[in-house]
């Protein structure tokens, strides 16, 4: 690096800590807040939402704007016991979640109207699919749409790209070698079209999550299934006919909408600077709270200020189960899984540092989120318990290897290469040529080896024989309902679901407090900012994760979960762009 360069990002360096010492002096400056009795509250619901702890002040300074999903929940759990509430207006924007996030959204609002909270969804969307919006407005005891929305009901949908066509045109083939009859994920690289097995199951998937958004419409709505039926195979579009047939209240503009309420109104923001502890909240024990989330890499995950995402890198989160089965003060260990799998040793080492925290004594409860399969299930096999959104994306137990062959490419680049080899088998370890049949059987070998422990694991943690869980395997995909009915689950709900659970396993009361640590613990400002100067992180490139977030949906998931793992290797991936609308 020149020195132009380094005078560059020094400078940048500094404006850098120029704006986060102001930013930290806004936070500091910012008055208490104060509630009225008898105040209408506005949560924001919108945007992405990820499974990760708190964002930094320099996450924030430079442009993360990440929401995590524990902070949305954390601001229901103060209204739920904050007696100044009166009234909850659900502002919802379009949504970027999976099924099992929406389930727990849903679930939160329930408890409102459980403690005799008013709730009212206002929907501001304009989309050619409502469907997760509507999931959880229904919830509330009121709906109402702003006006110049759109808010189809046309029933649901499901698309799965495949690139089979694709590789071939560039002469690029793909020798596969798996275990288990659904293990589809191979599918998207060598096939055109879903196999027998893929379809019976993505079938599956897209019955269950219909038939609980039907039911969720028909409870939240009072109507009767036939009559929602009815009306999604009608197909409106608008919102009077919406309101005509029960689905909703009316149009109202957000202001018209409050002006409904008496006494104050307290936005999101404001509310969730709110000190937990003024609502008479007394800790009787720390839980620690551990994120997985992304695909289960082996190593070390990039330990930046300015990343928000905790990533699932195994001696990551494994140092962090240990250091929290260390801690006496450390009662028990939720690890949040929002993961579609990945390397299956790393998912193994993860496995194993979990057992040595279940041996300290410490114990681990699984919660998850859209999504834990495959390698991200093999991981939660070794908890004391698991707890699945009733529409998490589960199971999916089983492996395949994937081996490109690259020899018809560069002939068709006019690229030449040659190749020699010491040892019979050596072929194994070539990339421009197919495997003999010998290499292959070995490749075969070594993922029905994978499976085997896989289904060990399994059996092991579920106290189900190998044989049981070699019916409901086969790398098939559930929800997490249909998981819970196979006995891959031990509890249907959310993250306040899995706290409660782990209450029960340290003899605490379920209306018992608790607080719950993020690990690995946030390293203090100033250690933040060396890092950051250390990592040199103020830089502006096109390249690297920021330039994946520009490729299509498609490309971008299947790049993201497997152009860093290796070739040839046993994975864990369930079927890859599940993706129900």
């Amino acid at each position: 690096m020149g020195t132009a360069s380094r005078v560059r990002i020094l400078i940048l360096f500094l404006v850098f800590l120029l704006g986060a010492f102001f930013v930290l002096r806004r936070f500091q400056a910012e008055p208490r807040v104060e509630i009225a009795a008898g105040s209408t509250l506005i949560v924001e619901l919108g945007g992405d939402y990820i499974e990760a702890p708190s964002v930094s002040p320099l996450a924030r300074l430079a442009g993360d704007t990440s929401q995590p999903f524990a902070d949305l929940l954390s601001v229901f759990a103060l209204a739920e016991r904050d007696d100044r509430i009166a009234n909850v207006v659900l502002r919802i924007q379009p949504l970027g979640i999976g099924w099992g996030k929406a389930d727990e959204i849903r679930e939160a609002i329930g408890r409102l109207r459980d403690r005799g909270i008013h709730t009212t969804a206002h929907l501001e969307i304009q989309d050619l699919s409502a469907n997760k919006a509507l999931f959880i407005a229904s919830a509330a005891d009121e709906i109402f749409v702003s006006p110049g929305s759109a808010v189809p009901l046309v029933g649901m949908a499901a698309e799965y790209v495949f690139l089979g066509g694709f590789w071939e045109k560039l002469g690029v083939e793909f020798e596969v070698a798996r275990a288990g009859r659904y293990k589809s994920a191979v599918e998207i690289f060598t096939e055109k079209t879903m196999s027998p097995a893929s379809r019976e199951m993505a079938s599956s998937l897209l019955d269950d999550t219909y038939d609980r958004f039907v039911d969720a419409l028909a409870r939240g709505r009072n109507l009767t299934r036939e009559a929602v039926l009815e009306a999604i195979d009608r197909g409106p579009v608008r919102s009077q006919r919406l309101e005509a047939l029960g689905l909703i209240d009316g149009e109202l503009h957000l202001d018209q909408l409050l002006s409904r309420f008496d006494g104050e109104v307290v936005d999101h923001a404001d509310y969730a600077r709110i000190d937990p502890r003024t609502l008479g909240l007394e800790a009787k024990a720390e839980f620690a709270l551990i994120y997985g989330t992304g695909a289960v890499v082996q190593g070390r995950s990039a330990d930046s200020p300015l990343r928000s995402s905790p990533g699932f890198a195994s001696e990551s989160i494994s140092r962090a189960i240990l250091e929290a089965a260390d801690d006496s003060a450390i009662s028990a260990i939720v690890l949040r899984i929002d993961s579609p799998g990945g390397s299956a040793l790393a998912s193994e080492l993860i496995w194993r540092a979990i057992s040595r925290a279940k041996e300290k004594g410490k114990p681990v409860i699984a919660s998850f989120s859209d999504v834990a399969a495959s390698g991200g299930y093999y991981v939660a096999a070794g908890a004391n318990a698991i707890v699945a959104d009733p529409g998490s994306l589960t199971g999916s137990i089983g492996v395949f290897a994937l081996r490109p062959a690259i020899g018809g490419l560069l002939e068709k680049l006019d690229i030449g290469i040659d190749s020699m080899t010491r040892g019979r088998h050596a072929d194994f370890l070539l990339s421009s040529e197919k495997l003999s049949p010998a290499a292959l059987a070995r490749l075969q070998t070594s993922v029905l080896d994978t499976y085997r422990l896989f289904l060990t694991r399994v059996a092991d943690g579920r106290g189900l024989s190998i044989e049981r869980v070699g019916e409901i395997a086969q790398g098939r995909v559930w929800t997490g309902r249909q998981a819970y009915e196979k006995g891959l689950v031990d509890e249907l709900g959310g993250l306040h679901t899995a706290i409660r659970r782990a209450k029960k396993a340290v003899g605490l009361a379920a209306t018992d407090d608790v607080m719950l640590v993020p690990f690995p613990k946030r390293k203090s400002f100033s250690e933040q900012l060396v890092a950051a100067f250390q990592q040199s992180a103020i830089r502006l490139s096109a390249s690297g994760p920021g330039a994946l977030r520009r490729w299509p949906p498609p490309i971008r998931e299947i790049a993201s979960l497997v152009m860093d793992l290796p070739t040839g290797a046993p994975l864990l991936i369930p079927p890859l762009l599940v993706d129900i609308h």
